[in-house]
Parts: structure tokens; C-alpha cells; sequence
């Protein structure tokens, strides 16, 4: 059964399934080589996560998130990679530094090519990252299943003209105090830069 949580997950971040989009059961039984109650089991740990609802009588489909919801979720992940990045200015080895340093400068390569897409998997990858060397595991699922439900908000806020040249300097500031060993100030840069996510997705609500 996990396998196929996991496949149907990686479907709705992708992008593949889409919001309100329909999830019939014998499809996905087929696409997954799994029985249909494998498959009815993994829908009901998936909603229990907030991605798919149950309709009565209507099956399974994708959860569409509204924008009020989304600034929620963002207003969680605020203190969470606050929390994250502090844990990881405490615990980051030379090695650790090095890579945030790494993504630092591909990141600052992709906003100055325009290359968007790149800039935007960068951008994960240092979330992702940063949560890794806080080894804070529990955070880390909690973000991974609020990152999951908010993921349609999330590509049209990458996707806003002008996003990437404001948030690469408050993704620099993590990086800086992670690598300055400054708990304080990682999680002030956390949670300014989480703050510019939720002014701008207001700004972008259709």
C-alpha cells in the first residue's frame, strides 16, 4: 500500500493530478498494479493527510486548497522551518555548510540566467536540506504533508513575475546564519522569508 500512497503523492505534487480532478479507483488499481482494496486503503491515508476528499457516493478526488487555507498552512510552515532552520545553525558540520553554500550559488546563477523552473527546484532542495541538518524528523513530516497540500499555491507563487530576485536574498540570509552557527537569526531569516510568501500570495489571489 505504500507504494502506492506514495505514487499518488508524487502525482498530486507533480502536478499530474490536478485539484478537484477525479480519482477512479479500477485507474488507479491498474496504474499501480495494486488491488482495488490496496488502493482504497492508501486513498483513505491520503485524505487523512489533507491531499484527496472522500465524496459521498462520488469517490475520491484531489483537494483543492483556497487561498485561505494556503496562507494558513504557510503561517504553520513559518514557525516549523523557523524551528528547522534554528536546529540546523546548532547542528550544521563544515560539510553541511558547504552544501547550502552550494545550492546558495546555483540558485544565484538561476535568477541571473532566468532560468525559473531551476530557481524553483533549487529552492525546495534547500528547504529540504535545511530540514535534513536539523534532524528534526517529526517537523520534517509535518512539512513534507503541509509542502504536499499547498503545492498548486506553491508553483503559482514560483511562477509570479519578479519572485525569484525577492526571495533568493532571504534564502541567502538562511544560508548566512546557518553557516554563522546563529540560531537566533536562522530563524528570524525562516520566518521573514515565510512572511514574504504570505503577503505575496495575497497579492496573487485570483
Amino acid at each position: 500500500m505504500s507504494d502506492v500512497v506514495a505514487g499518488i503523492r508524487e502525482a498530486i505534487l507533480s502536478g499530474e493530478f490536478v485539484p478537484n480532478q477525479r480519482l477512479i479507483e479500477a485507474d488507479l488499481s491498474e496504474r499501480f498494479a495494486a488491488s482495488r482494496a490496496g488502493v482504497r486503503a492508501a486513498l483513505v491515508e491520503l485524505a487523512n493527510e489533507g491531499l484527496i476528499e472522500r465524496v459521498q457516493n462520488r469517490g475520491a478526488r484531489v483537494r483543492a486548497v483556497s487561498l485561505e487555507e494556503a496562507v494558513e498552512i504557510s503561517e504553520v510552515r513559518m514557525v516549523i522551518e523557523g524551528l528547522c532552520a534554528a536546529k540546523a545553525a546548532e547542528r550544521a558540520a563544515p560539510a553541511d555548510v558547504a552544501s547550502l553554500q552550494e545550492i546558495g550559488e546555483a540558485m544565484r546563477t538561476a535568477v541571473s540566467s532566468g532560468d525559473v523552473l531551476g530557481y524553483s527546484r533549487l529552492n525546495e532542495r534547500l528547504h529540504s536540506r535545511v530540514r535534513e541538518i536539523s534532524g528534526q524528523a517529526t517537523a520534517s513530516q509535518v512539512l513534507e504533508r503541509l509542502r504536499a497540500q499547498n503545492v498548486r499555491h506553491q508553483f503559482r507563487l514560483a511562477m509570479h513575475p519578479g519572485r525569484p530576485q525577492v526571495s533568493l536574498p532571504q534564502h541567502l540570509d538562511i544560508i548566512d546564519a546557518v553557516a554563522a552557527r546563529d540560531p537566533a537569526a536562522a530563524e528570524e531569516a525562516a520566518r521573514a522569508h515565510l512572511r514574504s510568501v504570505i503577503e505575496t500570495l495575497r497579492e496573487i489571489a485570483p
